[in-house]
């Protein structure tokens, strides 16, 4: 009697857990917004950054794990402020997904793409946090799950808007942490960029590799003087020239410019770079950065469209917690064409709400064999948007 006893005791313990395995229903979600602070205020071609706030967003399932997403948009670029973020990703708004099965999961990531269209860094901030759970709760990093491809890379490290002195003040900082790639902000005066280029190249000689980002700064004459007067610096990347909506003017450019042309305002949708892919093609590089396509599965897509159209892929950010720095990273290593990362946004934070989820050497990043994002929370918000 007692061994048919315990027996069935253990019978029903095993059909517990093999039940809890399974069960994948999202109990509650809560958002909260922060303000992260910054230690180096810099300046782009169209506004300067002494401020970064993040919106963040934790998925509890009924087991007790959860995920964390984060959320930074770029309103200048996508036309959603953090006020916009912030609202959507309240409980009212996020309703609809308590209760539901996680295992329908592209289901809820399509459902949420059609729901939030306008708003692309609240969904990046909910699409990181059901990615972290579902590849939590199967225990296994979000990088094995999407098929990792790319172990390490290194990363570029920004230098914003500045004259010729702070630049290379700033780059030689940036050299003694061990930072390679250094990627220069310009647009605003094209001489004075062509002169940071030349005093980089003559002080760092080929100890650095050197990345440009016009922000959309120039015009047609203006991007190919700046090519013609730095070809002979060896100038990596241009990002973004010229402004979005001027796709047709990028396909008319040279063809040795559109090699090393790397689209970033320009592709914020899959159906964006499938126009910049066809032929005639607008540029060698789509800059990928999930808060303006909306997530990882968007941009999963875009950085598919890439892969077979021939395209390389560069990885970027906005200024943001390491929450989401860590998912793009992840997605990143997932595609072989990925070649460049510009995943820099978290270094200059004066504080974050997670730790962990990749490690830096050298300018070298990599993830972690953690479950999920690898990222642990430190700091839960003291009130829940209501």
């Amino acid at each position: 009697m007692m061994h048919a006893a315990c027996k069935e005791r253990k019978n029903i313990l095993w059909a517990v857990l093999v039940s809890n395995l399974f069960i994948m229903k999202i109990k509650n979600i809560i958002s909260w917004k922060k303000n992260l602070g910054s230690k180096r205020p810099y300046t782009i071609a169209f506004k300067t950054i002494s401020d970064v706030d993040n919106v963040f967003v934790k998925v509890t399932l009924e087991d007790g794990s959860f995920g964390i997403g984060a959320g930074n948009p770029s309103e200048y670029v996508t036309g959603e402020s953090i006020a916009m973020t912030h609202a959507t990703l309240s409980q009212e708004n996020l309703a609809f997904l308590i209760g539901r099965d996680l295992r329908d999961f592209y289901a809820l990531l399509d459902e949420i793409m059609l729901k939030f269209p306008q708003a692309p860094a609240a969904r990046a901030a909910l699409d990181i946090a059901l990615y972290d759970a579902f590849t939590k709760h199967l225990q296994i990093p979000l990088g094995r799950f999407l098929g990792i491809q790319i172990k390490s890379m290194p990363t570029s490290i920004t230098i914003g808007i500045k004259n010729v002195e702070e630049t290379l003040e700033e780059a030689q900082e940036y050299y003694d942490a061990g930072f390679r790639y250094l990627k220069v902000k310009t647009g605003n005066a094209v001489a004075e960029d062509i002169e940071r280029m030349a005093k980089l190249r003559e002080k760092f000689g080929n100890a650095i590799h050197i990345r440009v980002d016009a922000n959309q700064g120039y015009d047609e004459a203006a991007l190919i003087e700046f090519y013609a007067l730095t070809k002979k610096f060896d100038i990596e990347l241009i990002e973004q020239p010229l402004r979005a909506g001027m796709e047709l003017q990028m396909k008319q450019l040279p063809d040795e410019i559109k090699a090393i042309l790397a689209a970033d305002e320009s592709v914020l949708t899959p159906a964006q770079a499938f126009d910049l892919a066809t032929p005639p093609g607008a540029c060698g590089i789509f800059n990928i950065k999930l808060m303006k396509s909306g997530g990882i599965y968007p941009a999963h897509q875009i950085a598919t469209i890439a892969r077979y159209a021939g395209i390389d892929l560069m990885w970027g950010c906005n200024d943001e917690s390491i929450v989401s720095i860590a998912a793009a990273l992840h997605v990143a290593f997932s595609f072989p064409n990925t070649k460049y990362i510009d995943l820099d946004g978290s270094l200059d934070l004066m504080v974050d709400v997670g730790k962990g989820g990749f490690q830096l050497s050298d300018g070298i990043m990599s993830i972690t064999d953690q479950p999920g994002l690898g990222v642990q929370l430190v700091d839960e918000p003291d009130e829940a948007l209501a």
